[in-house]
């Protein structure tokens, strides 16, 4: 199979009167209604001069119109760019100018931006939540003729985050999304009779190229939410199977009164990913409600790498094995070399999901990849006898201290232990003796916190090397869309700590 949308015209065909997306409003749309929305989408395209190879630029809330956008998209031949909503007018000027879509689709509110942005009126369409907007208008009467496409042919661009410079274009292809997916639904058992709670958003990885086409590729129903409420969240179990989240859903559940042993009696499968899910939430959710967390490995470039088993232990703190197809090793930052099993390094992998490169970026792509083709993915971690993956933490975070190495995830998991600390980031920070100064950042449980009392009870558990030099309460921390801590945020503000007390 080629391209991505013969096996999304597959699903279509193979289940068409069943039920494929439930809005919060009550609407329903079958595969069949979605499939023939998408393809007379897909003609619009065309007639608006989109074809194979073009750009489609998306910035729009989430709704079943704009996953009919993504669809179309794909139909009619083109690229897929989804872009965050809360991106800026500086970095949406960034993005136009790296990657010259055709089309950009945004809210109606920002069409006025975006007709500066790309150059006048002619190149933008607007789209509102309940499809409202120019994109529908004067739909053509012939549907589209779905455009041949090979199976590396990209199929979408997805821009890295930027925390070490300007963000990256991953060009993802037509074979590594299908190949993530298909191994996804075997995985976790995705059927027809699933009822998938999606209240991710859509323009990342997880929300768009996980959640989604599992539920796609298997025939199951998605139960399409705007956004997490733990509340609407709770009251949708008794009717679903899945949930896919990011830990914050599973911490923010948690905390709801609501949410019991009896509220979740008919889910079969809770699935955690792009941060990572603390050893305490694990067991905290196992006590409330009797299920373990699937805990899983991916990032924008690669789709999914690892994930706990379905049947089998599902490990507070591991990511899992490495899926089926898919090829990890550990090696050595600087040199490449492979590390024996159980020392930290930097993970690699290679396998279908791996994507195709930077777009228009050779020279970062060629540095990313080892030349026997593994892709150097910045994480630091181990693989333990039993083949289970143990992360540790980014590279760029790896804290040395003295010359010695602390990784923050050994030291976030004992201060996460603590009754005292509902949640932290240990984050390295300039110092003028030891280069840096292990410094964490924490989220109090309780109204007091004795810095002092908490850094001696660490002295049982850690290396003295290894103990914060200073402990930083803060009511929240900081964290991106997807739920990930921003640690290059809390190091910017907190670089002045040892600094200046020297000075």
């Amino acid at each position: 199979m080629n391209s991505l949308y013969s096996r999304f015209a597959q699903s279509f065909a193979a289940h068409a009167t069943r039920l494929f997306v439930e809005e919060e409003s009550g609407r329903r749309w079958t595969y069949a209604e979605t499939g023939q929305a998408a393809t007379q989408l897909a003609g619009q395209l065309q007639a608006l001069g989109v074809g194979p190879g073009d750009r489609v630029l998306a910035q729009t809330d989430k709704s079943v119109h704009a996953l009919l956008l993504y669809i179309a998209t794909i139909e009619a031949g083109a690229i897929y760019l989804p872009l965050n909503i809360d991106y800026t007018e500086a970095e949406l000027a960034y993005f136009i100018e790296d990657a010259e879509p055709v089309l950009a689709v945004c809210r109606p509110q920002a069409q006025a931006l975006f007709e500066r942005l790309m150059g006048g009126p002619l190149r933008v369409r607007t789209l509102g939540v309940d499809g409202a907007g120019t994109l529908f208008e004067g739909m053509p009467q012939q549907p589209a003729a779905p455009a041949a496409r090979r199976a590396d042919d990209i199929a979408a661009i997805l821009y890295t985050s930027g925390t070490t410079g300007k963000p990256k274009g991953a060009m993802l292809s037509h074979r590594n999304l299908s190949a993530n997916a298909e191994t996804l639904v075997r995985l976790w058992r995705f059927t027809p009779e699933d009822r998938l709670i999606h209240a991710l958003p859509i323009f990342h990885v997880h929300g768009l190229f996980v959640a989604v086409h599992c539920a796609l590729f298997s025939g199951a129903t998605m139960i399409f939410l705007p956004r997490f409420e733990p509340k609407s969240v709770i009251a949708r179990m008794a009717e679903a199977s899945v949930l896919m989240g990011v830990p914050t859903f599973y911490t923010r559940l948690l905390a709801d009164p609501a949410f019991t042993k009896d509220s979740v009696a008919r889910m079969r499968l809770f699935i955690a990913g792009s941060a990572p899910l603390s050893p305490d939430t694990f067991r905290a959710f196992e006590a409330r409600t009797g299920k373990r967390v699937l805990e899983r490995y991916g990032m924008t470039e690669t789709g999914m790498l690892t994930s706990n088993p379905y049947d089998g232990e599902r490990r507070a703190g591991s990511v899992g094995s490495p899926l089926p197809g898919v090829a990890l090793r550990i090696a050595d930052a600087e040199t490449g070399r492979v590390l024996p099993q159980g020392e930290i390094g930097i993970v690699e992998g290679k396998g279908p999901n791996i994507f195709k490169g930077y777009w228009r970026n050779p020279e970062k792509t060629k540095a990313e990849f080892r030349d026997d083709g593994y892709f150097i993915t910045g994480d630091m971690g181990f693989i333990e006898p039993d083949g289970y993956v143990q992360l540790v933490g980014r590279a760029k975070d790896l804290i040395i201290t003295g010359g010695l190495n602390v990784y923050p995830a050994e030291v976030e998991a004992v201060l996460d232990d603590r009754p005292e600390i509902a949640e932290s980031a240990v984050i390295g920070v300039p110092h003028p003796d030891f280069g840096e100064a292990v410094v964490a950042v924490v989220k109090p449980a309780g109204p007091a916190l004795d810095k002092e009392a908490l850094r001696a009870a660490l002295k049982d558990k850690l290396a003295g090397f290894k103990i914060p030099k200073d402990i930083v309460a803060m009511e929240t921390l900081p964290r991106n869309t997807m739920g990930k801590v921003q640690k290059k945020l809390l190091r910017e503000q907190l670089a002045h700590l040892f600094m200046r007390a020297q000075n």
